[in-house]
């Protein structure tokens, strides 16, 4: 029994798994359980897939079950509330808005014809917790690159991006919510807050975007215009996204002083009201 216990701390410790590490797990799998609760009629319709002729072990979604395993590990690293709940709102925040361009646009479809189907959006804040810990991950394997080579890599991996979104969306050019999109992902890579960073950010989100995508677009959860399995751009818009969300919270960390000073103030002066 000691072993199993000794053994256990040593894992979260190797994990940093935190108290709060727990916690987020509880409310992932409670989150999880409440979607499952109000949409039963999808989850009925997709266990109703299951074939009794065929081995459960083909038709078992391994892929799927890797994702949440991973997930699970990475949002329980380091969790630490009063940082991860400002990544959690501007995830859901952020999400709604994805999501709404996309469906809105036509760019790419669920299979429930929703735009955007609800039960999508807490999956964003998941991801962005779990690109977070990519994130840092990265910082600390990544050695910091020499000054002159770091425009370059920058440079070249953005552009790329944009030159590949301008492709995917030109159908949609005559769209409100794109050009929107277009002059913000414009202003994002122009206005870089700090080029080292932002290409860790980037990777990072990518590289869980490729298996979220692969996912979605392979079970037909999600189908793009282009019926690609997935689109390259889709990858690395997540990429992207990652790279917006970091953006606002670097802003909400910069105000968030002068914030806390002025709810401060306010219960000062309703205070003093109070006992005058």
């Amino acid at each position: 029994m000691n072993q199993s216990v000794s053994m256990w701390q040593k894992i979260a410790s190797r994990l940093h798994w935190t108290r709060t590490s727990y916690a987020v797990m509880s409310a992932f799998i409670l989150l999880l359980g409440l979607i499952g609760y109000v949409w039963r009629p999808l989850v009925i319709e997709y266990l109703n897939t299951y074939d009794p002729t065929v081995s459960f072990w083909l038709q078992f979604d391994w892929l799927l079950l890797g994702i949440f395993l991973f997930m699970s590990l990475l949002i329980m690293a380091d969790a630490n509330l009063v940082e991860d709940l400002p990544i959690v709102v501007i995830g859901l925040a952020g999400g709604l808005v994805i999501e709404s361009w996309g469906t809105q646009t036509d760019l790419w479809t669920y299979y429930t014809l929703e735009r955007p189907p609800l039960w999508i959006i807490p999956a964003w804040p998941i991801a962005s917790l779990s690109i977070d810990r990519l994130y840092r991950f990265l910082r600390r394997l990544v050695k910091p690159a020499q000054d002159r080579f770091l425009p370059v890599v920058y440079w070249a991996v953005f552009i790329l991006f944009y030159a590949l979104m301008l492709r995917f969306v030109a159908p949609t050019f005559d769209k409100s919510l794109t050009i929107m999109a277009l002059f913000l992902c414009a202003f994002l890579i122009l206005t870089p807050a700090d080029q080292r960073e932002t290409v860790l950010v980037f990777l990072a989100g990518s590289g869980l975007g490729f298996f979220l995508e692969r996912w979605g677009t392979t079970r037909l959860c999600w189908v793009y215009y282009t019926q690609q399995t997935p689109p390259l751009f889709a990858v690395l818009a997540h990429g992207m996204a990652a790279v917006a969300f970091w953006r606002v919270l670097l802003l909400y960390r910069m105000f968030q002083p002068h914030i806390q000073r002025l709810f401060k103030q306010k219960s000062d002066t309703d205070l003093e009201s109070t006992t005058g």
